[in-house]
């Protein structure tokens, strides 16, 4: 062996041992960030025992296990167990509102089916089933934006992105039964397989993102572009097959629900349910203005001008530090996705999804102010508890 391959293959060695390092300070810090979680949701079950001392009939309660899992499945994790233990509805009555059971029709399938998976193979029933398996897709999907971030800019930036969504507010969905999760760890292993050009890999991935979130449809624009590219430069034909699997999963959930209920019940039960109509960015903007208009009187409307300035704020250090374009179509398509309802709009977890942005902040931050990173990572998980803890009085839609 040459005196250079020995120096490569030592160079190697003390990479590894240092991602290797890196990815162990990740991992603490993803514990540490889902114990914020629990401890916002173990701040809602004090304060409903408060409540529930005035009762006559108050019992001190054992422990605050039982309240805090019913904040982690509050909300629309209801609707996913519903869907879990009954599946979707065959019949979707006239005039639909969301307080009726069939309004579940609008959740997408793959995390009711791999919660309902994982209850087959655990004990302890559905509830901790779904919410060990969120847990361990959020874990999952962090090392793979770690891996993707690795693969783009090397291991301190992939180190730092994925500290940065560990604790950004709009984790607390790696931990409540929600499906952005399955979605986020789902579209970071797609997008990661266009970056090393496993076309078939990134296709079938895409095609579960579909199936799992309407934002999913991010996935289709990613592939698009990624296949462009490498038709454009090196006439790779094969890249087709990313593209043309990655809508499947679309189609064949709207297609079931097509044979099940004998309609095109998403699409009516999005509208008359959830009063899903699009106002372009509009809502947004005026629930922003609100909040500065009457401070502290929504705090939905807070939440919406402070996730709405942050995704502003995002769109300024994607532009100062360029990804691949894969990755700028999945990104402009999630937030595209996230302002233009005129209902529920621009939210911690709807930014979260558009995971690239934060890649390019851990890319942007000057090493000189790693001062300021800390701070803002303490700011984060502040956000963490509080957010846990607002979402878990229903204080704010999420």
């Amino acid at each position: 062996m040459t005196a250079t391959e020995t120096n490569t293959q030592t160079l190697t060695v003390v990479a590894a041992r240092s991602w290797s390092s890196l990815l162990r300070r990740a991992g603490i810090a993803f514990v540490m960030s889902r114990l914020c979680v629990f401890a916002g949701a173990a701040v809602v079950a004090a304060q409903q025992v408060v409540q529930q001392r005035e009762a006559t009939d108050f019992q001190r309660p054992k422990n605050a296990i039982s309240l805090i899992v019913k904040v982690l499945t509050s909300w629309d994790g209801a609707w996913y167990f519903r869907i879990i233990r009954d599946g979707y509805p065959k019949v979707i009555p006239p005039h639909v509102t969301f307080s009726v059971p069939e309004a579940r029709a609008a959740f997408f399938p793959v995390f009711p089916l791999l919660a309902r998976g994982f209850d087959f193979i655990l004990p302890g029933g559905d509830v901790l089933a779904a919410i060990i398996l969120n847990t361990m897709l959020g874990a999952v999907a962090i090392y793979l934006i770690g891996l993707l971030t690795r693969d783009i800019f090397g291991d301190r930036i992939a180190y730092r992105a994925m500290v940065i969504m560990a604790f950004f507010p709009g984790s607390f969905v790696l931990t409540f039964t929600y499906s952005e999760a399955a979605l986020i760890a789902i579209s970071a292993g797609c997008l990661l397989m266009l970056q090393r050009e496993r076309w078939l890999l990134a296709g079938i991935l895409a095609a579960l993102g579909t199936a799992t979130r309407p934002n999913g449809v991010a996935l289709c624009a990613a592939c698009a572009v990624a296949a462009f590219l490498a038709i454009r430069n090196d006439r790779r034909w094969s890249s087709l097959i990313a593209p043309i699997l990655s809508p499947i999963g679309l189609i064949a959930f709207q297609s079931y629900l097509r044979v099940r209920t004998g309609e095109w019940a998403w699409i009516r039960v999005q509208r008359e349910a959830w009063d899903e109509g699009t106002s372009f960015g509009l809502t947004a903007l005026r629930r922003t203005a609100d909040a500065f208009i009457h401070p502290l009187s929504s705090p939905t409307d807070i939440i919406t001008a402070v996730s709405f300035l942050a995704m502003i704020a995002l769109v300024v250090v994607m532009w100062k530090k360029r990804l691949p374009w894969p990755l700028v179509a999945f990104t402009a398509i999630v937030l595209a996705l996230m302002v233009l309802p005129t209902t529920v709009t621009a939210r911690p977890r709807f930014l979260y999804t558009a995971f690239p942005a934060f890649i390019s902040l851990a890319a942007w931050w000057p090493e000189e102010h790693e001062e300021g990173w800390g701070a803002t990572i303490a700011m984060c998980s502040a956000g963490l508890v509080a957010i846990t803890g607002l979402y878990g009085v229903l204080g704010a839609i999420p």
